[in-house]
């Protein structure tokens, strides 16, 4: 089969011919349509982020493909069923305290690396082999379509700190962070999931209109400054009403002082989730987080039955993936697909590598 494969961290990617995976038990082989490349990639190949990854590796964190073959204990999935390939791994001899990899992308610490080394390449390949219960039916599709569909990966992530947050219908919502592919994918999911207003937050004033453009008067845009109490005030006043519920997906850059900005924006009895990538330390106060009876709580990925969850949603036309700005790359152009990614990262948007297609890299 022919990959992507990235040697050493800096190197560009080389076009290589590799062993098909042989199949075994527990394990499903998937013929990839395409596979999703997050506007970060470069940081991650060059290094800079730190990831643990072992190289050589074929990277690539899941996709959309069809199911080539199963293993014995596979009972539903059969060749040719287009599936969701889910690229978070957790090991399955500890149930209540699991190692987790993202599968072809890191694995989150050494504990993780022979699950890292098992399941070790990922989806810029024509073929991957993933665990049974990382292959989730998507029901048919037009091949066409299987790029978009890649939209999964970027709303299975914000949908999980919802259903942690335990957004109800009806609520406000602040997201921290609105005009990142994370942030603008959770605005559409929280609507699909009744929020009767959600205050988009970020520092693109520009980015953020697009967003009340496309999803309407109950997304509220709050250009912020960098001037917490400024920030807050702003919030409140965009809110309209108390904040039932504040999720942060504010990237690396950001600073406490943005953090703080929307979770003491929180009502009384309010929740706040935590899944950005904030390096700063979060000084809070221990008063007044008893007296308002706030909830603070971390939160990585998804739960396993999100997937299904998710995809339902969109079948009955919650979540529309056509929002999203969609740009195909073919597998031998995966390096202009990275480059693409990382130049036009922004609110939805999609970079997409397609397998399935020969010699293809026009970027439409």
């Amino acid at each position: 089969m022919k990959a992507a494969v990235l040697q050493k961290f800096g190197a560009p990617l080389s076009i290589q011919t590799l062993p098909d995976p042989v199949l075994g038990t527990g394990e499903v082989i998937v013929d990839v349509a395409a596979a999703g490349v997050a506007g970060y990639t470069a940081r991650i190949f060059s290094g800079s982020r730190n990831y643990v990854l072992e190289l050589p590796i074929v990277p690539g964190p899941g996709g959309i493909g069809r199911v080539r073959a199963t293993g014995p204990d596979a009972t539903k999935l059969k060749p040719g069923d287009w599936v969701f390939c889910d690229s978070t791994i957790r090991s399955r001899d500890d149930a209540v305290n699991p190692d987790t990899i993202l599968q072809g992308w890191t694995a989150r610490s050494a504990a993780g690396l022979p699950l890292h080394r098992f399941y070790h390449d990922g989806s810029y390949a024509e073929r991957m082999l993933v665990p049974t219960e990382n292959a989730t039916p998507i029901g048919e599709i037009d091949a066409a379509d299987a790029g978009r569909w890649c939209a999964l990966s970027s709303l299975l992530v914000p949908y999980g700190g919802l259903l942690s947050g335990e957004l109800r219908a009806g609520e406000t919502l602040v997201v921290s962070g609105a005009t990142g592919g994370f942030g603008s994918a959770g605005v559409a999911v929280a609507l699909a999931m009744g929020a009767g207003r959600v205050v988009a937050t970020g520092r693109n004033v520009r980015a953020l209109d697009d967003l009340v453009r496309r999803f309407g008067a109950r997304v509220r845009s709050a250009p912020m400054t960098g001037v917490e109490a400024d920030d807050r005030r702003t919030i409140g006043e965009r809110a309209g009403g108390p904040v039932d519920l504040v999720l942060d997906l504010l990237p690396r850059e950001a600073s406490a002082v943005q953090v703080h900005a929307a979770l003491l924006a929180v009502r009384p009895g309010g929740r706040v989730v935590l899944m950005g990538g904030v390096r700063s330390d979060l000084a809070l106060n221990y008063n007044w987080l008893m007296h308002n009876d706030v909830t603070v709580r971390g939160k990585w990925m998804y739960p396993r039955d999100a997937v299904p969850r998710m995809i339902r949603l969109v079948r009955e036309g919650l979540v529309d993936l056509a929002q999203f700005e969609l740009s195909e790359f073919g597998l031998d152009d995966a390096n202009r697909a990275i480059a693409h990614a990382d130049a036009t990262a922004g609110p939805l948007r999609l970079t997409v590598i397609r397998p399935d297609r020969k010699g293809e890299g026009d970027g439409r």
